[in-house]
């Protein structure tokens, strides 16, 4: 999985349970295997980048062995094969304004009755064994 974080770099997370060592590669670093990702706990595997902006195509190595993201931002043919592909977008600054919405889509009066007001149900599902959920509010 690929997140850009707020500071503008990306994390790369790759679930390798029983994996004595994973790196990653791609476009960005000539497709050498030395960057070397950490163990977590829980079986995953992380790196951070700092990336310019831009779309790069990468691969995990395991132990020996290839593997694509397929919760990247999808796949894209490359000289051996299919490689998952990373978009890193330009970090906004904290005082950048939010966009606006434009007059086009903005409510207008209408002359249709008011829906009736309800109170949605919302179904709580257990969480997973081992998977830690946020509480939800009542």
């Amino acid at each position: 999985m690929v997140t850009q974080i707020p500071d503008g770099g990306v994390e790369f997370t790759f679930y390798r349970p029983n994996a004595s060592q994973v790196a990653i590669a791609g476009d960005f670093n000539n497709w050498q295997t030395t960057f070397f990702m950490t163990r977590l706990p829980d079986g995953r595997w992380q790196s951070r980048l700092q990336l310019a902006p831009g779309t790069y195509q990468f691969r995990y190595y395991a132990d020996g062995e290839w593997f694509n993201d397929y919760a990247a931002f999808g796949l894209e043919h490359g000289p051996y094969g299919l490689n998952s592909v990373a978009r890193v977008e330009p970090p906004r600054s904290c005082d950048e304004p939010a966009p606006r919405i434009s007059q086009s889509f903005r409510a207008q009066p209408t002359s249709e009755p008011p829906l009736e007001s309800h109170t949605p149900t919302v179904e709580r599902i257990p969480p997973r064994s081992g998977v830690i959920a946020p509480a939800m509010a009542s």
